[in-house]
């Protein structure tokens, strides 16, 4: 961890622009303190993008990253993967995407993808989308010509810990690089049952989870209308097949969930399995067992809470009637690709995660409160008033409604640009930091579709923010100021 206070002393002014959050050389956040950054950013502006000192690794190629792939001495455009099968999979995706032609290279223990100009997106989207990526750490380790054997101890017992935030045995619980990464293992589960068939998104989703859909798999077909969603569904499923299903609990970002209690029935009624991801609920909020089949979640976010280490986690219900089933098929096809040391950081740092859960609870509901009170806020999103009922459906006893909240101030289009600037937290992409972190989350997820969110009702002007550890009270007069700075 930096020394840095993140808490007393956020990344959020205009001359920090590019600083890695928080600061080292495994941060997975960078400032983009502007909304102008943002814009610049999505827009390749080397006058941002020079700033850069790092970024979230799926979207950024970390430095240490690309030395890696440098160091292998291909031509070409190449990135580093953590196995044969890996780098193979990635292959015969832009083989499949463009026609390009790739080669593989051992090198340093991880295996190097080559490809051309015109195969250089796919290289990218594959990275990208699936999440089977290099951390930070493993390039690190292998640059300096590290090699230690597998810490079998510390994936034990990150996977006891995760057994019992899930309430599982730890042998369903399989380790990933990333959260995408999950959630690509169980878009491959779900599509060997019966190949071919596309899976249906239920929700506004996280924008890779629909691209991994769209472009791994047989298609990703959309059902975002919460209000109408279990009709859609049922409707959908009377007319095609479908390999699964896939929901987060609750959307991000504008955190409503689709009722498991009236969909569960319908998937189990036409054998479609559901994949659902708890990220921004947390298995601490929510008990998701009694509807999905797979959970697919981000170590990354709250579990880890830091924001400098990344992984992922697939559990597979017992309660599911796919069980065994789809353990099965998982045990056939999964490597166990999270870097030891990445996987170190995080057994730490979960254990004290349900205490710092329920703290940020805490702060989440009582920053949404006041922002839904504030005369210069149009709207705030939050799982306690957003489909209530479903959320609480599978909210446990001791459960909350998470630290996740997305607010769209009045007269958005002329104003939330300067509130976003004067907000003093730390900005970037991701969630789930022990401290507060914002962003204008449709400029920065869906630049390129914009008016495609807005069909769907996601405003470019919504700002997202995790709320952090932060003393909440003291935390709201920095949202005060920079709500009153409009006037």
């Amino acid at each position: 961890m930096s020394h840095r206070d993140l808490l007393q002393s956020p990344v959020w002014s205009d001359l920090e622009l590019g600083q890695a959050i928080p600061p080292g050389r495994h941060a997975i956040s960078v400032a983009l303190p502007c909304w102008r950054h943002v814009v610049g950013y999505e827009e390749n502006d080397p006058a941002v993008v020079s700033k850069l000192t790092g970024g979230y690794p799926r979207f950024v190629i970390h430095r240490g990253v690309q030395e890696l792939a440098g160091a292998a001495g291909v031509d070409g455009h190449c990135l580093p993967f953590p196995s044969e099968g890996t780098a193979r999979q990635c292959a015969a995706f832009i083989h499949k995407a463009t026609g390009e032609s790739t080669t593989i290279h051992a090198h340093a223990g991880v295996f190097v993808v080559a490809t051309s100009e015109a195969g250089r997106p796919a290289l990218k989207a594959f990275w990208q989308h699936t999440g089977m990526i290099i951390s930070t750490r493993q390039a690190e380790a292998a640059l300096a010509g590290q090699a230690p054997p597998p810490n079998l101890e510390v994936r034990r017992s990150l996977r006891e810990q995760l057994a019992g935030f899930y309430d599982c045995d730890p042998g369903d619980v399989f380790l990933t690089p990333t959260g995408m990464a999950a959630q690509f293992e169980a878009l491959q589960a779900v599509q060997s049952r019966t190949p071919g068939l596309p899976t249906v998104q239920l929700g506004f989703p996280y924008v890779d989870t629909l691209k991994l859909q769209q472009k791994l798999g047989a298609g990703g077909l959309l059902l975002h209308n919460l209000d109408t969603i279990t009709n859609d569904l049922e409707q959908l499923l009377t007319e095609r097949k479908v390999a699964g299903c896939f929901g987060e609990i609750p959307g991000n970002p504008l955190l409503g969930s689709a009722d498991l209690g009236l969909i569960g029935p319908i998937l189990r009624r036409h054998g479609v399995p559901l994949v659902a991801d708890d990220v921004v609920a947390t298995p601490f909020n929510v008990d998701l067992s009694g509807f999905a089949d797979l959970i697919a979640t981000s170590l990354t976010k709250f579990i880890a809470g830091s924001g400098e280490v990344m992984g992922g986690a697939l559990i597979c219900n017992p309660r599911s009637p796919f069980y065994r089933e789809l353990k099965g098929r998982i045990q056939a096809q999964h490597e166990d690709l999270l870097w030891d040391g990445d996987a170190e950081v995080i057994n730490e740092q979960a254990r004290d995660f349900p205490a710092r859960m329920a703290r940020h609870n805490r702060g989440g509901l009582w920053i949404a409160e006041q922002l839904r009170q504030h005369p210069a806020v149009e709207r705030v999103w939050y799982p306690k008033w957003e489909f209530t009922e479903a959320y609480e459906r599978v909210r446990r006893p001791q459960g909350g409604w998470g630290a996740l909240i997305t607010f769209l101030p009045r007269a958005a289009d002329a104003r939330a640009a300067a509130i976003f600037d004067r907000l003093e937290v730390c900005k970037g992409p991701s969630l789930g930091t022990v401290f507060s972190l914002a962003c204008p989350f449709t400029l920065l997820a869906h630049y390129s579709e914009l008016d495609w969110a807005e069909a769907c009702g996601v405003s470019r002007f919504l700002i997202r923010v995790s709320i952090g550890l932060e003393e909440p009270a003291e935390l709201w007069r920095r949202f005060e100021r920079a709500l009153a700075s409009v006037g």
